[in-house]
């Protein structure tokens, strides 16, 4: 298999670094296709580690320096995973992270490693979005995102129409604050945030409860990730 720079169009992707080809195959091992390591990685433990789940599973590992500079951008890269892309359909009675057209690939990467720190292991994406198997996007997640179910859909209606959730949109505007909100509240519930440049329309207001995080006037907003990072503690400090 010649391996080339990732494109959306391709049927595959590529998991860049050491620890997120480890997620990668203790989560999604039947999704691998290869494994790939560089020439000086020999001492390295978590390779060591990969070497033996690659036997013990069948995976082909190949050491090949120069597919290693080829396909990843950082020069401190000594492994990389390449797996098939795969659907991975929300579970109805989880918890749910929803992404209104998010447009930034590190943001989304930390949101879902975030997300995976409180348990909350279910994001809908709402289209457009960024794509979800760009390598930047699985690194900014460290792996997390093998943990996860996701799913995207067409509009927000059409995720409202599959799932029964009690839904909490984020917004500058909410009308409860994230502190004020129960634990111990109905479940399944979810936490609904706009993308990084202009948030929720207004029209999420009357979808649900909607939400706010109080802030002082030095920042107009805070960054997506930040806020899905408090909205996810808030939301399950009763459990943790």
């Amino acid at each position: 298999m010649k391996l080339k720079a990732y494109k959306k169009d391709l049927d595959h992707s590529y998991a860049l670094g050491v620890f997120p080809t480890l997620e990668l195959l203790d989560f999604q091992a039947d999704r691998v296709v290869q494994v790939v390591v560089s020439s000086d990685s020999g001492e390295n433990e978590g390779v060591a580690k990969m070497r033996k789940i690659c036997a013990e599973k069948g995976i082909e590992l190949a050491v090949s320096d120069r597919t290693i500079n080829r396909l990843s951008p950082k020069g401190n890269c000594h492994a990389i995973g390449v797996f098939e892309k795969y659907e991975a359909n929300l579970r109805p009675h989880s918890d749910h992270i929803v992404l209104v057209d998010p447009n930034n690939m590190g943001n989304l990467g930390a949101i879902i490693r975030t997300s995976v720190g409180f348990g909350l292991n279910d994001l809908a994406i709402i289209r457009p979005g960024v794509d979800i198997f760009n390598p930047k996007v699985i690194r900014a997640s460290m792996g997390a995102i093998f943990r996860i179910a996701f799913q995207y859909f067409d509009d927000f209606d059409h995720y409202a129409g599959a799932y029964d959730h009690e839904i909490y949109p984020f917004m500058l505007n909410g009308a409860r604050p994230v502190s004020s909100m129960e634990v111990g509240h109905k479940q399944p519930f979810a936490l609904v945030f706009g993308n990084e440049g202009s948030g929720l329309p207004d029209e999420f207001l009357d979808r649900g409860t909607s939400v706010f995080i109080p802030q002082t006037e030095g920042v107009d907003s805070l960054n997506l990730s930040t806020a899905v990072g408090i909205a996810c503690y808030e939301f399950t400090r009763g459990r943790l």
